[in-house]
């Protein structure tokens, strides 16, 4: 086992596909409508095509970043090399500290889905340990696990849309909506803020770039497949919820889904769609952990973190050192905290990640050779993602913003103490 060797290519376009949905699909999506309906009110599908179009222009940022520089570590290796080694370092950081929260959280809420309320931190933690162990087993064995969840969520989602248009189309619809709450143009960018992130895994596509086959066509390919899947099942998704509860009804709910489900009558398919949110929290969970691996990998061969991460494994070519850090971690935070209510410094340290990756974009585009009008097209869109950044900080309460600086000043204070120790003496 060596820290010089390399990850092996082994994923193909449709592992890479998989990989991001299951990171987009995650948990969120059983549950952000009631959130977003109450922030936006009737203008729910307006915050969700605000969310769509930023998310756009950032997976167009990664997708182009990704094709110049196919190697792990995501907005850390594209803020390094085109930025800096301070924004390449806030973005790592960001993600590395944030993404062991959210699996935290992730593994939580799976166990609250999925087992009595006595076996879930027990269950959290052992999903942490057997996934963590998937991924150890090699990148082809967490994208066929991907697959698989992928699948099974999928159907239940389709479950869900088939029982609100059924519901819609009998007899039995339902009887009079609630009315919906008054929402500003404030409400409608705070939906998009809360919506922006159930698109936000497919920055997962290119954490993974040192694993993908033919990286320069198959990353930006994978991304733009998933978004526009996920686009897709999103917005048919908000217009049955709609029409099946109202916006009032979606506002004042809890589990929204389930609730569609049992107001059409489907009473029998609300236990499905709590296991649907589970696996989808579980598919989540298996893709950031590897993910926050291969960021931690990037990050140890360039001294940013102990160099002992960047060992890989030269059989199953994978970063066993990070990933088991990064495992041992989350299981030390669900012993000591339960963060599902508590990770809104993850939510600030994603954006940032992705502003990093858009003013990378942006440098990138502007020494490319690209026709000067495909040029300027590609940079209106990593400046429009910059912006949408920083507009749906703005969106977050306070106290996610208090954390959030709070981690990044951590982080900078650990790097200016290292390179002080690291710099020779007079």
């Amino acid at each position: 086992m060596t820290a010089a060797s390399p990850l092996a290519r082994r994923l193909g376009l449709r592992d890479a596909v998989a990989i991001g949905l299951a990171s987009m699909i995650g948990a969120g999506v059983f549950a952000v409508w009631s959130p977003a309906a109450r922030a936006a009110g009737d203008w729910l599908l307006l915050g969700l095509a605000l969310a769509a179009l930023v998310a756009y222009a950032n997976a167009s940022s990664t997708g182009r970043l990704a094709a110049r520089y196919p190697e792990s570590g995501g907005a850390y290796r594209y803020g390094r090399e085109e930025l800096g080694a301070w924004p390449g370092f806030l973005a790592g950081w960001g993600f590395v500290i944030g993404k062991t929260a959210s699996c935290a959280a992730m593994a939580m809420t799976a166990a609250a889905y999925l087992v009595p309320a006595e076996w879930q931190k027990p269950a959290a933690i052992a999903a942490v340990v057997l996934l963590s162990g998937l991924n150890l087993l090699g990148i082809t064995r967490t994208a066929r696990a991907a697959t698989v969840i992928v699948a099974a969520v999928a159907a239940v989602l389709a479950l869900v849309v088939v029982a609100g248009v059924a519901g819609l189309t009998s007899g039995d619809g339902p009887g009079p909506l609630a009315a919906a709450p008054t929402a500003g143009p404030y409400g409608v960018l705070q939906s998009a803020g809360l919506l922006f992130f159930a698109f936000a895994g497919y920055a997962r596509i290119a954490t993974l770039g040192e694993e993908v086959r033919e990286p320069e066509r198959t990353i930006p390919r994978a991304i733009a497949i998933a978004f526009g899947l996920v686009v897709a099942l999103y917005g048919v998704l908000a217009v049955v919820l709609l029409l099946g509860l109202g916006a009032g009804g979606l506002a004042d709910g809890t589990a929204p889904l389930a609730e569609l489900v049992a107001t059409s009558g489907w009473d029998w398919a609300v236990p499905v769609v709590g296991i649907g949110a589970g696996l989808a929290a579980l598919g989540a969970l298996l893709a950031l952990v590897a993910g926050i691996g291969r960021t931690a990998l990037a990050m140890a061969r360039d001294r940013e973190l102990p160099r002992a991460l960047a060992a890989v494994h030269p059989r199953t070519h994978v970063p066993y050192a990070a990933e088991l850090v990064a495992a041992a971690a989350i299981v030390l935070v669900l012993l000591v905290a339960d963060l599902r209510e508590a990770i809104g410094f993850s939510s600030f340290g994603v954006l940032v990640y992705y502003l990093v990756a858009n003013l990378a974009a942006l440098r990138l585009m502007g020494r490319s050779e690209t026709a000067p009008r495909i040029r300027r097209t590609r940079r209106g869109l990593a400046l429009l993602g910059a912006i949408g950044c920083v507009i749906l900080v703005a969106t977050l309460p306070p106290l996610a913003v208090a954390g959030g600086v709070a981690v990044f000043a951590v982080g900078a204070l650990v790097r200016i103490v290292r390179l002080r120790l690291a710099r020779p003496a007079p």
